[in-house]
């Protein structure tokens, strides 16, 4: 199917952003008294959500990087700027990820969550539009405004829903994101300063001085960094993790994170080249931090989503790795092979790590709504009670480990080996995450799943239900499929990653 029918059929992505959006909104007039209405109801609207996107995914042309299914139309003439939203391969991917994994985390807060159920479902339905717009927006303002309206929702979920230090930790989070951001909008107002266009094409082709471009980097690395987010403002994030919801932790680790390196591929590379190639060492010192140092981090910890949390830190790493290694690759060697290596890297980096951590967040969840409890010394022998538990736990802990044949592996080894072009010493620090992500992940699984069991708790416990063996079914079969067959993902990206390779060799000088 050819995509020109299916673009003047509807406006596909409008329907994509506002379709939960509206959702979440009506479900809030269900109220309290009705949970279950609004629970089926908040459901659906996620369904049909991912039916549309894979409407997107059929009328896709897998053989161009231009944007697709475009929508353009004034919005705040006053200062041009517009409603102007298109996917190429990239977007497209990360909005399947967030229409695939909002539909699983609805599910799942079935059975943990029994009050404020419509305000709750109606958060995350609203959350999972403004993502949707972040993935979609060509305009940069329209960005910026999805990009900071998401904290909205969010802020809400930790801070309502969360753990006894909520309140601490829904602040924190909305403080480093929200300021980080701001760094940005300033940036963004000097480009149309500028160059009169809040459009990201226009900014891609505006001409800048090296001190222009720097400033920019840095305006624009402040924000992302703490998205990703990066050593060494990444400390908001075990705190929102360890005091937010499941369902909270599943989205913020899934997809919110991602944000952070879509934000590399769409501002800092083609905007800002020059500045991006001088200070590219500097990212890749700090994603290598990442990988290695909050990798041992995470061995110490004693509370389960606090460990996984430290994990996620470390493993997208490779993301911001890979991305700024590809940039080097392209200027010092004009190795576009590999740099196209590195970026396809990075993004199945980015799709793997939101099948393995929602995993694994979702599985911290199974537990805790049986025990109440998240700390690894409460438990121990899970297998003895939960047979098919375990069997999940250990798939995902394997793939957390980069077990070759589960999607673990597939990004972090692109990465490693384009790493390898720029020099052999930085591919070895990034593989050392095999051993150290191996060490923590195995660790856990042999102090809670195998064993005698722990206590008179952990005999008393039952296994998952059909619900809970859906979801973590769901996502065990994103886990294998990438694992074993990443060739649809990566032929869905290859054209914009080889465009945005040629458009990162082009100096602004």
């Amino acid at each position: 199917m050819s995509p020109e029918p299916l673009n003047g059929m509807f406006p596909l992505l409008s329907l994509l952003v506002w379709l939960p959006i509206i959702g979440g909104a009506i479900t809030l007039a269900f109220g309290e008294t009705r949970m279950n209405a609004s629970r089926w109801f908040a459901t659906g609207v996620a369904l049909l959500t991912l039916a549309v996107s894979l409407l997107m995914f059929t009328g896709f042309d897998y053989t161009t990087p231009a944007m697709q299914f475009v929508e353009n139309a004034a919005w705040i003439p006053a200062y041009d700027i517009r409603y102007h939203l298109g996917v190429d391969g990239i977007s497209a991917a990360l909005i399947g990820l967030t229409t695939f994994t909002s539909v699983l985390v609805l599910i799942g807060a079935w059975g943990s969550i029994d009050s404020r159920v419509h305000q709750y479902y109606a958060a995350f339905l609203i959350l999972e539009g403004l993502m949707v717009g972040v993935f979609a927006a060509l305009d940069s303002m329209l960005f910026y405004v999805f990009f900071e309206g998401m904290l909205i929702p969010m802020f809400i979920i930790i801070g309502v829903w969360g753990g006894p230090r909520r309140v601490y930790a829904s602040i924190k989070f909305f403080l480093y994101t929200f300021l980080g951001s701001l760094f940005m909008l300033v940036g963004l107002i000097y480009l149309y300063l500028k160059g009169g266009s809040w459009q990201l094409a226009d900014m891609y082709a505006l001409p800048l001085s090296a001190t222009e471009q720097t400033w920019l980097f840095f305006a624009f690395l402040l924000a992302f960094a703490v998205k990703v987010p990066m050593f060494p403002v990444h400390t908001w994030l075990p705190d929102a993790h360890v005091e937010a919801p499941t369902a909270g932790s599943v989205v913020l680790a899934a997809i919110m994170l991602k944000i952070g390196g879509y934000g590399f591929l769409r501002f800092n590379l083609p905007i800002v080249p020059d500045a991006s190639h001088e200070w590219a060492w500097l990212v890749i010192a700090l994603s290598l931090i990442a990988v290695i140092y909050v990798g041992l981090v995470a061995l110490v910890q004693e509370d389960m989503k606090k460990l996984i949390a430290y994990s996620s830190i470390s493993h997208m790493g490779f993301v911001t790795l890979g991305t700024f290694i590809a940039l080097s690759l392209v200027r010092d060697y004009s190795n576009y092979d590999a740099a196209r290596l590195g970026l396809q890297g990075a993004m199945v980096q980015m799709i793997s790590h939101g099948f393995v951590s929602g995993a694994m967040f979702t599985c911290v969840g199974v537990l805790y709504d049986r025990m109440h409890s998240r700390m690894i010394r409460d438990y121990g022998g899970v297998a003895n009670v939960m047979p098919w538990f375990a069997a999940f736990v250990v798939l995902f802990a394997m793939a957390n480990s980069g077990l070759p044949g589960t999607s673990g592996f597939v990004g972090e080894f692109m990465v490693i080996i384009a790493s390898f072009q720029k020099h052999p010493l930085i591919a070895f620090a990034a593989a050392t995450t095999l051993i150290i992500g191996a060490g923590y992940t195995l660790w856990l699984v042999k102090r809670t799943i195998w064993g005698e069991v722990g206590n008179a708790h952990v005999a008393e416990l039952k296994d998952i239900n059909g619900r809970e063996a859906f979801v973590l079914g769901a996502f065990a079969v994103g886990v294998l499929l990438l694992g074993v067959w990443p060739k649809p993902l990566t032929d869905l990206m290859e054209p914009s990653i080889a465009n945005l390779a040629m458009q990162i060799a082009s100096s602004k000088l």
